[in-house]
């Protein structure tokens, strides 16, 4: 008899969990080939049950049970979107300090939302509430169904008395479970960007964050990876792409808690950003930029080019032109006619664009050097007695479009603008302002400030109609911070402030200016992140053009940023910045894999060096449609010990090809440079040409010879590059 009373009591306690089961709510954020899901029930929490491959069956998930923690007997379930409150003790992704002094927050599920915005995009809302206070958090996903990448952005609202003290608010939360972790950061300064790191994480806290408020990617980028259970790969394994879309101050976190368990927090950063919500404004994050591989990190590239290319750069379906800009050619010191040749020489090159560097504007204060002028944005009429309108026609008339450099945000203390609006300039109270690279910073957090950006944008282009082409730089960052238009009260809010100033700056000049090319400089890459770049057409990712050291620069860059956006540039050699010589040829066959351009004074090239870099823009116009258009596949990692690097574009057609390779160093009589090639059909065939040839030389013995797409990616290739900067490009195409 107790037996089977017991087993009526299991069978209907069994009945009883079936049923609660069953009224659990499955949420399901996918793409065609990733799926996130999390399960809840109306005033339960919303738990966080996967984010991996696609998945058309996720009925099993509501009866996922997790492992009791042994203090407090509830199961180790992670949430959407943990807050501080209860018995979570991790790194939280929401902390409030209420007005009565609470300081805990308990949310749950309201509803959720899902529509379909388009054939390819795909919006979820999942609404959830505090349980005591009128506080109320949206999570918002984006699934966008070709590309494989899902975005993330958290709103918080509330209806209180008084304002609600916003302490933590990130963007995104991903919990992770696996065997071991493997972070892939990108680090670096000026001049050496996105350098690139692979370590073990270990338990407790790993934090990567920027205090700069400009610049905020120089030293530490906002992008990452996350490869479990093994270093990330190329074509093998499981890894997490992820990008934070977001210009300044901002906070990664990486916790192993005691159970092995990942926890990923990403947003921007809590320094000294206390944010004091008013009832019934809503505050927004940066948005999170996801994607997923199960087939190494060489997919997490290519979902994020194609993402980029359609929904994050300006622009993104159209080819980028071969453009010659003055900066390392003239520098400062340029009349009129050092510009004027500067450009017949560029039409004789083949260029297709001219663009006028720093130097041209100030005549109180003559902007001579980078001491004086920054502001004041009128032609120097003693350097261009006849204007940008001259300048712009005269580039037109040879055949060139014409573009010119700004600095809009920043200000010489010897300026007209400083002189007439002190009250733009960001500063601490009466404590000193701190120059850097001689500038002040304007304060974007002002409106009045973020109409001055605007109107300048709107006055430079009003220079001449030929104008089709902005260069704008950013040189400095955010130190005393202080705002004379913020109140005492609100100070906390300049860092937010300030980067939601630029963009609203940003989206009025794109409304106004839809069809101008815009690129995205700050000492060279040091905005370069997903949440500026869609306001532009490319990126400037170092000041540094020694090839060598763009080699890596690039190799890093590229592992998230389309190489149709990265402007690559050939410059002198010696390298102006490193002193560095290296052959011409090497020089270009590093600028040829990204936006081919060129830093360099024409008439410095003669002879043999002329006609190969005349014929060299004639070779980069038939093979940038792949280079600009394709996927992009690593063979070679210039990180490795053998001081070789390899990579290559495939057309979306697999038709044709074009396969960079570069020796680093000096290799040795008996050493050779062999790889396998990657994203070729193995069913084609394919013709090999070497192309770009300096001096008739030739590196690759099949030359000019047809092979199966199956023997290039199964038996390879091999080439006779060996001493320090000798380098070959070969292009491939179907037979």
């Amino acid at each position: 008899m107790k037996t089977v009373l017991l087993s009526l009591i299991l069978l209907f306690y069994s009945i009883g969990l079936l049923s609660q089961e069953n009224n659990k709510e499955i949420i399901k954020v996918s793409t065609h080939d990733l799926t996130m899901v999390f399960t809840t029930s109306v005033n339960e929490k919303v738990l966080f049950q996967y984010f991996g491959d696609h998945l058309s069956d996720a009925s099993a998930f509501p009866g996922k049970r997790f492992k009791e923690q042994p203090d407090n007997g509830t199961g180790y379930a992670p949430t959407l979107y943990p807050a501080y409150g209860g018995r979570y003790f991790l790194n939280p992704a929401l902390k409030l300090t209420h007005a009565d002094g609470v300081l805990t927050t308990d949310l749950v599920f309201v509803n959720q939302e899902t529509k379909n915005l388009d054939a390819n995009r795909i919006e979820t809302i999942i609404r959830m509430k505090d349980t005591l206070y009128p506080v109320f958090v949206d999570v918002h996903f984006m699934a966008y169904q070709k590309e494989n990448v899902i975005t993330q952005f958290v709103t918080i609202k509330h209806q209180e008395k008084k304002a609600l003290e916003v302490e933590n608010l990130a963007s995104a939360y991903l919990p992770l479970h696996a065997e071991s972790y493997y972070l892939t950061q990108f680090h670096g300064t000026w001049a050496a960007e996105m350098q690139m790191v692979e370590e073990k994480l270990t338990h407790g806290i790993k934090r990567i964050e920027s205090k700069k408020g400009v610049r905020t990617n120089q030293s530490e980028s906002t992008s990452f990876l996350l490869s479990l259970n093994g270093p990330a790969d190329e074509d093998h394994g499981e890894v997490y792409g992820g990008s934070l879309a977001w210009s300044g101050n901002f906070s990664l976190s990486f916790e192993v808690d005691e159970c092995g368990v990942l926890h990923t927090l990403t947003g921007m950063n809590t320094f000294a950003s206390t944010y004091h919500l008013l009832p019934n404004e809503t505050l927004r994050t940066p948005e999170m930029v996801w994607t997923f591989s199960s087939s190494g990190k060489g997919q997490i590239s290519r979902n994020l080019h194609d993402w980029s290319q359609k929904y994050a750069l300006a622009h993104g379906d159209r080819l980028r032109l071969v453009l010659l800009n003055s900066w390392e050619g003239a520098y400062f010191s340029f009349g009129e006619k050092t510009i004027t040749d500067m450009i017949d020489a560029a039409a004789d090159f083949g260029v297709e664009m001219f663009v006028l560097d720093d130097g041209w504007f100030g005549n109180k204060y003559p902007r001579n050097n980078a001491d004086a002028g920054l502001g004041d944005w009128q032609v120097n009429r003693e350097k261009l007695p006849r204007g940008i309108d001259y300048l712009a026609k005269y580039a037109v008339d040879k055949g060139l479009k014409f573009g010119i450099w700004i600095e809009p945000e920043m200000v010489n203390p010897k300026s007209e603008l400083a002189e007439k609006h002190p009250e733009w300039i960001v500063k601490s109270g009466k404590r000193e302002i701190i120059p850097m690279r001689n500038q002040w910073l304007l304060d974007l957090s002002n409106p009045a400030v973020q109409d001055f950006v605007v109107q300048t944008f709107d006055e430079v282009i009003a220079l001449s109609p030929n104008i089709s082409y902005i260069k704008w730089d950013a040189n400095r960052h955010v130190d005393n911070v202080g705002s004379d238009y913020l109140s005492a009260g609100d100070q906390t809010h300049f860092w937010i402030d300030y980067v939601n100033g630029l963009y609203s700056a940003y989206e009025r000049i794109r409304a106004k200016h839809p069809e101008v090319m815009i690129q995205l400089c700050s000492s060279g890459g040091g905005r370069l992140d997903f949440g500026a770049l869609r306001f532009h057409d490319e990126f400037w990712p170092s000041d540094n053009t020694n090839a060598l050291d763009r080699v890596a620069i690039q190799y890093g860059t590229n592992h998230f940023f389309p190489a149709m956006a990265t402007s690559s540039h050939v410059s002198p050699s010696p390298n102006h910045q490193t002193g560095m010589i290296t052959p011409l040829k090497f020089r270009f066959d590093v600028a040829m894999s990204g936006r081919l351009g060129m830093e360099i004074q024409p008439k410095d090239l003669a002879g043999e060096d002329l006609s190969f870099a005349k014929q060299a823009v004639e070779t980069y116009k038939q093979i940038r449609p792949v280079v600009q258009l394709g996927d992009l596949y690593r063979l070679v990692s210039p990180y490795g010990e053998n001081g070789w690097a390899s990579l290559m574009y495939v057309s979306k057609d697999k038709k044709e090809s074009v396969f960079f390779a570069y020796s680093l160093k000096y290799h040795g009589r008996t050493t050779f440079f062999e790889t396998k090639l990657k994203g070729l059909d193995p069913a084609k065939k394919y013709t090999v040409k070497e192309i770009n040839k300096h001096s008739g030389s030739r590196v690759f013995w099949g030359d000019g010879q047809t092979f199966s797409g199956e023997y290039l990616m199964k038996a390879g290739i091999n080439l006779t590059i060996g001493n320090p900067f000798e380098s070959a490009v070969l292009l491939i195409t179907e037979f």
